[in-house]
């Protein structure tokens, strides 16, 4: 999974990148401090799996990742090449969902690009120069699609799709926001639009609101956009989130106990954005390794196997599957079997979150 992090120069997006990836990107008070993308790899963090590791005495944990890419900040007027412009919006086209930092704190040692605190312009400007950039782009396709056309009448259904989303873009709406057929839905992915992508809103706020959460309203307005925009927001201290992937995980617990928060902001992130995307687990154990392994919502079990290898999806025979929490119930994977708890499952079997499987196959 691919998350990139956006917003304006100096709202804390190499902050943020720097507490959930411990990678060191600078995060120095100047605009495009960030040149090229960093781009830092994520375990996320999953007490199924070690408990598994634990259970099944294992070498080795893999853990499910994510790739954050830290981009650049976008301007007013990056679509048209301002700043570092169009460089960077290139980059958001690579990643699944869109990770939208926004600044929800006063601070006269740290510099707005724009001067003045305020999340609503600010979302705004992103949204305006992300919209821009996808015009752009499809405006091209639909000149070529047009000539195109006259020779090739199985055109005809990418063509109207373009020039829907062309309408859409100029009248600034985004392309996520349209209603597509199936076929459409198909067609949409292969443009990769940036405005097509997921957006999770993070407001970078300040240590004083951890104290009153209650007295900023910067993150009310964040809050209400996202609303509008049917999207998620979380809301993190950078600085805080920076100090704590400092700390071994006994002193995180302490930390976060101390600071009254339930999870740190890379598990929020974590949690939400496979919500966002649909996402779930499911794991494989044994003596050599315990692995967590991403898929999609409705994946069935031999494409889940494919994950693995896809000598495994070609001969799958059966799935061998286990219940975590019923694993968890009985201490082992034995014990769950024994109670008549593990079944066998066909190519028809939709994966669940949780699912312990052992995949037969014959190649």
């Amino acid at each position: 999974m691919k998350l990139g992090i956006v917003g304006l120069p100096n709202v804390g997006k190499s902050t943020l990148f720097n507490a959930i990836t411990s990678a060191g990107a600078d995060s120095a008070n100047y605009p495009f401090c960030t040149i090229e993308p960093n781009i830092g790899v994520v375990e996320v963090p999953d007490k199924r799996l070690d408990f598994l590791t634990n259970m099944s005495n294992s070498g080795k944990t893999v853990p499910a990742v994510i790739e954050f890419f830290d981009i650049a900040g976008l301007v007013k007027g990056a679509s048209k090449g301002e700043g570092l412009g169009n460089k960077f919006l290139s980059h958001i086209r690579e990643v699944e969902a869109v990770v939208h930092v926004v600044r929800c704190f006063e601070d006269e040692n740290v510099i707005h690009v724009e001067t003045t605190v305020d999340p609503k312009r600010d979302i705004e400007i992103i949204e305006l120069e992300l919209i821009l950039a996808d015009l752009e782009v499809m405006s091209k396709r639909l000149d070529k699609l047009s000539k195109m056309v006259k020779n090739d009448k199985t055109l005809q259904l990418e063509l109207e799709l373009v020039q829907r989303i062309v309408e859409g873009l100029e009248n600034e709406k985004q392309a996520r926001y349209l209603s597509y057929t199936i076929e459409e839905l198909k067609l949409l992915k292969t443009f990769n639009l940036i405005t097509s992508k997921p957006v999770l809103y993070v407001a970078n706020v300040d240590e004083s609101y951890l104290s009153d959460p209650s007295g900023n309203e910067y993150v009310d307005i964040v809050k209400k956009h996202a609303l509008q925009d049917n999207s998620e927001v979380i809301v993190i201290c950078g600085k805080i989130e920076e100090e704590i992937s400092m700390l071994e995980e006994d002193e995180k617990k302490e930390f976060l106990e101390e600071m009254g928060l339930a999870e740190s902001g890379l598990d929020q992130l974590v949690r939400i954005s496979y919500d966002l995307l649909g996402l779930i687990s499911f794991f494989t154990t044994g003596p050599i390794e315990s692995k967590a392994w991403t898929i999609v919502k409705g994946t069935k079990a031999p494409q889940a196997a494919g994950k693995i290898h896809s000598d495994i999806e070609r001969g799958f025979i059966r799935a061998e599957v286990t219940k975590y929490d019923d694993v968890l119930n009985l201490g082992t994977m034995l014990a769950a079997k024994e109670k008549g708890l593990m079944r066998l499952e066909g190519k028809e079997y939709v994966m669940e979150d949780g699912d312990i499987v052992l995949f037969r196959f014959n190649v």
